[in-house]
């Protein structure tokens, strides 16, 4: 045949599979005032994750906007961050983040319950690879603000390995205080010094003519009676 066999894809476009997703969050035009006039510029927001536990934030300005896209999927590549994962799909508890004038809550929810989030909290939430999350936003509709406030949200949880950190060091601390609990009962009781004995005390007294020794005992000496309260009866009127 002529030309033979041709390639199914072509020599350019590579088939296999992106292990990161990008999402254009925002493009603003945006002008700086200088003396020689205003200069016109365009502000790209891109979102980068691969759904399951990597996320980030990429922002860059530039004239022509598709080199702004690109200089700001570069800048997230760069600053990729692990977020924590439960099994169930969510957070591992509820925090309240603020950021400039925006405030964003997260709050774990059960499985089957779906992300009940909106604007760009949903779109970090779904590339970060969370599934049932209950988030509230507050302050701002500015999608730039509350996308890094929720980013920001997701960055001071702490991880599984800091919990297990915290219990091994209690587990030292309790181990620790038995062996010297037990290092205590293995010592040999410290030789305690005899108590001296205080020898009676004897009288003599003459009883039937005869001289007789007689013990000295101390008195006891008795509490005095308590005194019932009195108590007066009122007569009833019929």
């Amino acid at each position: 045949m002529r030309g033979g066999n041709k390639p199914a894809w072509p020599a350019g476009r590579d088939k296999t599979k992106k292990e990161f997703d990008e999402m254009m969050l925002e493009v603003r035009r945006v002008t700086r005032v200088t003396t020689w006039g205003r200069r016109m510029s365009f502000r790209a927001t891109v979102l980068v994750g691969n759904r399951k536990w990597k996320i980030w934030l990429g922002v860059s300005k530039w004239p022509d906007v598709s080199i702004a896209v690109q200089k700001a999927s570069r800048e997230a590549y760069k600053n990729m961050f692990d977020v924590p994962l439960t099994k169930a799909f969510t957070v591992p508890y509820p925090t309240v983040t603020k950021y400039k004038s925006c405030f964003v809550k997260l709050i774990p929810a059960a499985g089957g319950t779906g992300l009940k989030a909106w604007s760009s909290i949903r779109s970090v939430l779904e590339l970060a690879g969370y599934e049932n999350v209950l988030s509230k936003m507050v302050g701002s509709n500015n999608k730039l603000n509350n996308a890094m406030a929720t980013i920001m949200a997701l960055c001071n949880y702490k991880h599984a390995d800091h919990f297990a950190k915290m219990c091994n060091e209690r587990k030292n601390v309790r181990s620790e205080e038995d062996s010297e609990e037990i290092q205590k009962k293995e010592r040999p009781e410290e030789t305690k010094k005899p108590e001296e004995k205080k020898e009676p005390k004897f009288e003599k007294k003459i009883i039937n003519n005869k001289t007789i020794e007689v013990e000295v005992v101390a008195p006891v000496v008795k509490a005095a009676p308590v005194a019932k309260p009195v108590v007066k009866k009122v007569p009833v009127k019929k």
